[in-house]
């Protein structure tokens, strides 16, 4: 037996071992919390961004003294983001007065439902009693009506939120089973939407916790089969041409009534395929619950692809990995993507007034405030209020994706007998040019003859038409690859290439920001890391070489269906997010002048899409210069981020600039999974392309084989 000597001796071994850290994606969520980025992290411990983002993603550890330095800053946001609060040896400060937050209005149309406050530090939380799946076999149903796997797992805690232990959403079947994450299945016993609402909120244990320490909980979400539909008294598909044509159910449907009759609200938007019902807060528990009907179109084949098809389990796996990726969806992927940035970047935080001490609800320095701002007039759109009523006539930003085809008079013989044209893509480009997007917060401010400041984001009167650019090359100034004929405005980005080409500009008017910051860096970050983690989980690693990530992509797909529609909701989320910046109005009734419900948001940021759109085709056009000067070749065709090239083989391997070393030569393209990286589009013999040219066609948009989507970021 051993003796108290030898038992103390090796409990000292222990305690001197190297600190032990939390789970990569704890890491992550912690610092999410903390609204610290990861390129703060690596300023603050001394290393680099590349390193933090391996230590989240669980490729490596740090090294002493980081390691110690990196486990206190953990444990110490771990202790402040408990949902119990600090540990109970420390003492427990008083309880902060709530700070209401102010609504952040729906995404698609009207104000959001209210918010309640945040529970205070070290508050109790009320956790849900746990379900779990019926004992009794239930009796058999047709299988064309609600669909169920062979087997069923009962519930388990998923997650490290407490709160929430099942999961952040379920999909809900003819026979009251709930799908979560994780293979989790509960008992809903529900037979109106009003009792769906009340088991969510009182006994699912359903919802997310926030990703940002001044933001708010996701509400639940419950996803309806057409199976579980019918049975709540929905109809299988909204009827009637006016229904389909508001995609909402009328205010006389007796579930509307059921609803309104139980005391619960409906957003502005009614009751649609994203119904979010809702009371206001009572305390500090929110009331909230989303719902998504699949028999109505809520899950967009273009941004799902497949997901409604499959069985209810598949589908909580592919909505429960975006959700805890990105965020719980709270309607298309477009409205998510707006959403997340709102979510990382809160309006407001708890200030303290320095008058009488009190805690209020303050603007959160980065954010985009609670109030919109009106764009500049040559930010805007033709209809806006801004252009209408002052009568603006200056023109406006053109700040938009390429579409861009070369003459084919243009085209060498040599080229023309290449064999073949291979068509590459940019992963996420719009996500890449994010990353590190300096762009305005505040309103814009009018100037005369300012001299340009490439460090300041906003809108510029310039004469670029002087240039002179190879033909064979798309102008990098406007969409159409066309050269300017005179003085446009430009964003920031495209002026400041214009000098970096070695051209001098000198600006007539200037509308610029004075307040600036990164507000898309935490969004950047959280959807890069999305879409890399989502990859892997298909094959596609940063590990591989140039010839193994070809062969990957080409079959990453058919690996895992559900994985690969998580991977095109989160491209679609991008695109989507970017898009809704400039949301247009909607509807046969518009009038010219009129406000829209999308202009009280302040998101409605034209200004910062234009930033996004304008840096990301520099960086191609970037691109499409180095390869000229590395290969000598140039593109027939770029249609946002597809470029086609002239190919003597199939692959980019043979087209594509290696050193010796078989490294990629630095400032061309490049393979690879990471956003702004390239992968193989499609490949078509070069008489196809040419064929297309000379009938004013681009052949970036039919590279695949078929039509592709046209993509401007709306």
């Amino acid at each position: 037996m051993a003796s108290e000597e030898e038992l103390f001796a090796s409990v000292d071994a222990l305690l001197e071992a190297e600190p032990q850290l939390p789970p990569p994606a704890e890491r992550a969520r912690l610092r999410e919390m903390a609204g610290i980025t990861q390129a703060r992290l690596a300023i603050a411990l001394k290393t680099t961004t590349q390193s933090v983002k391996n230590w989240e993603n669980g490729r490596s550890e740090p090294k002493e003294p980081r390691l110690s330095a990196y486990q206190r800053l953990l444990t110490g946001w771990a202790a402040r983001f408990s949902p119990h609060g600090p540990p109970t040896s420390a003492p427990v400060p008083a309880p902060l007065p709530a700070v209401p937050q102010t609504p952040v209005p729906d995404a698609s149309a009207g104000p959001a439902a209210p918010e309640a406050t945040e529970a205070a530090p070290g508050a109790p939380v009320k956790t849900p009693a746990v379900q779990v799946t019926r004992e009794q076999e239930r009796p058999a149903r047709p299988a064309a009506t609600s669909r169920r796997p062979a087997t069923k797992r009962a519930a388990k805690p998923v997650g490290t939120d407490p709160r929430f232990p099942h999961g952040p959403l379920a999909v809900v079947d003819g026979d009251g089973t709930a799908y979560g994450v994780d293979g989790i299945v509960l008992d809903c016993p529900a037979s109106t939407i009003p009792d769906l609402v009340e088991w969510t909120l009182r006994q699912s244990g359903l919802g997310a916790a926030k990703l940002n320490r001044y933001g708010k909980d996701s509400d639940p979400l419950i996803v309806l089969t057409a199976a579980a539909a019918v049975k709540l008294g929905l109809p299988e598909r909204l009827e009637g041409h006016e229904q389909r044509r508001s995609l909402r159910l009328p205010e006389d449907h007796p579930v509307v009534k059921q609803v309104v009759k139980a005391k619960w609200q409906l957003t502005q938007r009614g009751f649609g395929p994203w119904a979010r019902i809702y009371r206001k807060a009572q305390g500090r528990e929110r009331q909230c619950v989303q719902l998504a009907i699949l028999s109505w179109d809520a899950l967009d084949e273009r941004s799902w692809p497949g997901v409604t098809e499959m069985e209810p389990a598949d589908i909580a796996r592919v909505l429960g990995v975006y959700a805890t990726r990105v965020i719980t969806p709270r309607g298309s992927t477009a409205v998510s993507g707006l959403e997340l940035m709102t979510a990382l970047r809160p309006p407001t935080k708890a200030v303290q007034d320095p008058g009488t001490g009190n805690w209020v609800s303050g603007y959160n320095p980065g954010s985009l405030g609670t109030e919109p701002v009106d764009p500049a007039p040559p930010e805007a759109t033709a209809e806006h209020p801004v252009v209408v009523n002052s009568g603006w006539s200056g023109g406006f930003l053109d700040e938009e994706a390429y579409q861009w085809v070369r003459d084919v008079d243009h085209l060498t013989g040599e080229e023309a007998a290449l064999p073949w044209a291979v068509g590459l893509d940019l992963n996420t480009a719009f996500l890449a040019a994010a990353a590190r997007l300096t762009v305005g917060l505040s309103a814009p401010d009018h100037f005369h003859h300012p001299q340009f400041n490439p460090k300041i984001p906003g809108s510029w009167l310039v004469d670029l038409s002087h240039i002179e650019l190879d033909p064979r090359l798309p102008s990098p100034f406007t969409p159409t690859g066309e050269r300017p004929t005179g003085p446009a405005w430009y964003q920031t980005h495209t002026v400041a290439y214009a000098q970096e080409l070695g051209h001098n500009v000198q600006p007539i008017e200037a509308y610029l920001r004075r307040e600036t910051g990164a507000y898309l860096d935490p969004w950047h970050d959280r959807l890069k890391t999305a879409y890399v983690d989502t990859l892997a989980d298909l094959g596609v690693t940063r590990d591989l070489s140039d010839a193994e990530f070809l062969a990957a992509m080409e079959r990453h797909k058919q690996a895992d269906p559900a994985m690969a529609a998580v991977l095109a909701a989160i491209k679609a989320t991008v695109k989507g997010g970017v898009g809704k910046l400039r949301e247009r109005p909607q509807g046969r009734a518009y009038k010219q002048g009129e406000k829209w419900p999308a202009l009280s948001r302040p998101t409605w940021r034209p200004d910062i899409r234009a930033a996004v759109i304008s840096k990301a085709r520099v960086n191609m056009h970037r691109k499409l210069n180095n390869m000229v000067k590395l290969t000598g070749l140039y593109p027939l065709a770029v249609l946002s981020d597809c470029v086609v090239y002239p190919s003597p083989g199939q692959s980019p391997l043979d087209f594509l600039p290696y050193a010796e070393s078989g490294k990629p030569q630095p400032g061309g393209f490049r393979l690879g999974p990471t956003p702004g990286l390239a992968k193989l589009e499609g490949v078509q013999p070069m008489m196809w392309a040419v064929d297309l040219m000379e009938q004013g066609h681009n052949p970036a948009r039919h590279i695949k084989g078929g039509d592709a989507v046209l993509d401007e970021g709306e």
